[in-house]
């Protein structure tokens, strides 16, 4: 009987057209899960891998208000160290940078050194000019004087209906002056020493030499880049070499985290317990854990927003219940023949889950089809929305990221499968009972 099972299931589902609408719903449920799962982790994972490639896997950063000294000293003592693989030396504030006639914006000042800077993050990646060069520099077209990089969003504005930047038009500052307002707290002339501090305001004029794009809106929208020798001797002039408040690592290939935090941290604790009497206070974490209360929250909204679509989805038990309970109803007579025959109520109650399984199983694996689909090919689908009917879905000042992140996450579309299935054998489940129950003797004694 088990071959005649097979057969009836496989002519159902070939013949009757509401198994077409119960596969149907199983797919569309599973593509929005699939979708929903992926583009949520996907959005996770891109925060999360732009951290750490932009600030390095370490951050070693100074309680506010202090600097650390003799910082190629400690940059030396980490890059000697077999888990590190590179140091690099930063000196951050805030400030106004006026880029042409009427044109202020607050901005994040950092001051950097391009070697150290190019082996922790890939900068040279998001260059406009010196993209794809053997070498980076803060003035490579030799145009005299200091020189800086200014974020794209800086300069402008993306187009409100493609959220893209017209780059010939941000070209035309590249070589052009700029002026940077920042300033540092500094003691106070008329009691050096005492706690009264004041704000000294500083002025730095640079030339626009790169535009940085870096896909991250909020790194676009507010960085300027000027070396670190010019901000530091800018901002504190009174001593005698640069100095940094961030040093940002990279760890070699394989190194666990916890493997390097450990490490770094030894070697701050050598390095700053005799020369800094707040060096116990100097935060050390990896770039992950600077994100994670962060990543926890959209975690949680993915849960949440997952568990509200698997509710809905549910609906699909009730329409497979109603399908295969018609079925039950209109089919009474095959059964009863099917009985008259020697099939038992478990063999005729397995044919209907074996077709609940079946139902499942097509549907599910239509929908995680469809879910790959529209994943993968996101951002054309969004981008041809935004062309026809002028509605702009993914806005970068929104998201943070310019494009939508568009990699499929399998180990959900595992689960999803294997819910699909049971969902619709649960569904069936009620109907294979009632058709098991079904007595040919009443169905065929006037036949």
């Amino acid at each position: 009987m088990k071959h005649v099972s097979v057969f009836l299931c496989g002519r159902y589902l070939r013949r009757r057209r509401m198994m077409l609408l119960s596969i149907t719903a199983v797919a569309l449920s599973c593509a929005l899960l699939l979708i929903t799962a992926s583009l949520f982790t996907g959005f996770i994972t891109a925060v999360e891998t732009s951290t750490t490639r932009h600030l390095g896997d370490i951050v070693l950063e100074a309680p506010s208000g202090q600097l650390i000294t003799e910082f190629p000293a400690l940059i030396e003592s980490l890059e000697s160290a077999a888990a590190v693989k590179s140091a690099a030396a930063v000196l951050k504030n805030q400030g106004l940078l006026l880029a042409a006639p009427g044109q202020v914006r607050p901005v994040r000042v950092w001051g950097i050194q391009l070697p150290q800077r190019l082996a922790v993050s890939p900068l040279q990646d998001s260059l406009l000019i010196q993209k794809g060069k053997n070498t980076v520099s803060f003035d490579p077209q030799n145009l005299g004087g200091l020189g800086g990089f200014v974020g794209i969003g800086v300069l402008t504005e993306p187009d409100e209906k493609t959220d893209e930047y017209n780059i010939p038009e941000v070209s035309r500052y590249v070589g052009q002056r700029m002026t940077l307002t920042t300033g540092s707290i500094q003691p106070s002339d008329e009691a050096a020493g005492s706690q009264n501090i004041r704000f000294q305001r500083r002025v730095l004029h640079f030339t626009c030499t790169d535009i940085m794009q870096t896909g991250v809106w909020d790194l676009d929208e507010q960085n300027v880049f000027v070396p670190l020798e010019a901000l530091s001797a800018l901002l504190y002039p009174n001593l005698p070499e640069p100095v940094a408040d961030i040093i940002q690592i990279r760890l070699e290939d394989g190194v666990p985290d916890e493997v390097g935090l450990a490490i770094v941290q030894g070697i701050w604790e050598n390095f700053a317990g005799p020369r800094f009497l707040w060096a116990h206070l100097a935060s050390i974490e990896t770039s992950r854990h600077l994100q994670a209360r962060l990543i926890a929250e959209y975690r949680k909204q993915m849960g949440v927003l997952l568990l509200v679509f698997g509710l809905v989805s549910l609906s699909v038990v009730l329409l497979v219940f109603c399908i295969f309970s018609l079925l039950v109803i209109t089919k009474q007579k095959d059964i009863a023949i099917l009985k008259s025959c020697g099939a038992g109520a478990g063999d005729v109650a397995g044919l209907f889950l074996i077709f609940g399984f079946l139902n499942g199983l097509a549907g599910a694996g239509l929908g995680i089809l469809m879910g790959w689909f529209i994943t993968v090919n996101i951002n054309p689908i969004e981008h041809q929305i935004s062309r026809l009917f002028g509605l702009k879905i993914w806005k970068a000042g929104v998201y943070m990221f310019t494009q939508i992140p568009n990699t499929v996450d399998w180990p959900s579309a595992g689960w999803i499968l294997l819910a699909a299935v049971l969902a619709s054998v649960a569904g069936a489940l009620l109907p294979a009972m009632r058709a098991a129950c079904i007595q040919p003797v009443r169905l065929l004694r006037y036949e």
